[in-house]
């Protein structure tokens, strides 16, 4: 069985921190420790895990940071790394956030997600918000793009503008699967469709400094109402599009269970990728992460 290093894993304890987000996911309103998620991925070979920020009240951000980074200093559990929250639009309080971190072995990137309501079309693309990503890249650091489908055109402008930092495409660019497959058309008001997608998807791909994540797309099935075959042609795409050395594996945990328990999307992701070659497969599921977060 090739090893795994899940470079999407969500942990919090809602005892110590505030995510306003689970008010309209109440499946997701309770604690998800290590413990859960070492019972979620067990018996499939995740050796190594990348805790990603799980959008906390912004005061409790360098205490989310504190805690993960004590996380991975243990030698009881898989994480290693983290990528951590922050609000690159204030460059000024962004940029002694940030400094915090610098020369930390365990601090890997920053993310804000940005299909939230407080993140309109084009948020991600004002002058500060750029300053502050191209610090980053100038740190070491990665960003992680993690916004609304029908937006990757200004994923595109955003990563023109920062050709020094490394970005990381979060759930292949949120693509409803379904849509991608052909099986739903989109309606009035739907976030993208499946011939822009897949060119945004390309011109993305075009930029040697992103990397595609294949993770997410699970969390939108309909339970018991896909298969591996529905999930393939978004999966394939981005693989495709940005070629064996710039595809990592997440697991989305337990944002994931939305749709269906971690090992469901495992084996239906090795399903998907089993006629490529072992040597693909291993990029995709532990070696390119571990050469691009350093782990």
């Amino acid at each position: 069985m090739l090893p795994i290093i899940d470079t999407h894993q969500h942990l919090w304890d809602l005892n110590k921190f505030r995510l306003a987000w689970t008010d309209s996911a109440p499946s997701l309103a309770r604690n998800y420790l290590t413990s859960d998620y070492l019972e979620a991925t067990a018996g499939l070979n995740v050796v190594k895990a990348i805790y990603m920020e799980v959008d906390v009240d912004p005061a409790q951000q360098t205490a989310e940071a504190d805690a993960i980074i004590a996380l991975c200093q243990r030698d009881d559990n898989p994480t290693v790394a983290a990528v951590i929250s922050g609000r690159p639009a204030d460059a000024e309080g962004f940029k002694t956030y940030i400094a915090r971190f610098t020369g930390s072995p365990y601090i890997k990137g920053v993310r804000q997600v940005l299909h939230g309501p407080g993140a309109p079309a084009g948020y991600c693309l004002q002058p500060s918000f750029v300053r502050s990503v191209q610090l980053l890249g100038e740190m070491g650091m990665s960003f992680d793009l993690c916004m609304r489908p029908g937006e990757l055109s200004d994923a595109v402008k955003l990563v023109d503008q920062c050709p020094g930092t490394q970005f990381i495409l979060d759930h292949c660019g949120n693509a409803n699967f379904y849509i991608v497959a052909g099986v739903d058309q989109p309606a009035d008001g739907n976030p993208h469709t499946r011939q822009q997608w897949m060119d945004d998807i390309r011109a993305l791909a075009d930029r040697p400094n992103v990397v595609c994540k294949i993770s997410g797309i699970i969390a939108s099935a309909r339970p018991n109402n896909w298969t591996a075959n529905d999930l393939a042609p978004t999966i394939n795409h981005c693989l495709d599009a940005f070629g064996p050395d710039r595809v990592v594996f997440g697991g989305d945990w337990p944002v994931c269970t939305l749709g269906a328990p971690y090992a469901a999307w495992v084996n239906a992701l090795k399903i998907v990728i089993m006629n490529r070659s072992e040597d693909e497969q291993r990029k995709l599921l532990h070696d390119n992460a571990a050469r691009i977060y350093g782990v």
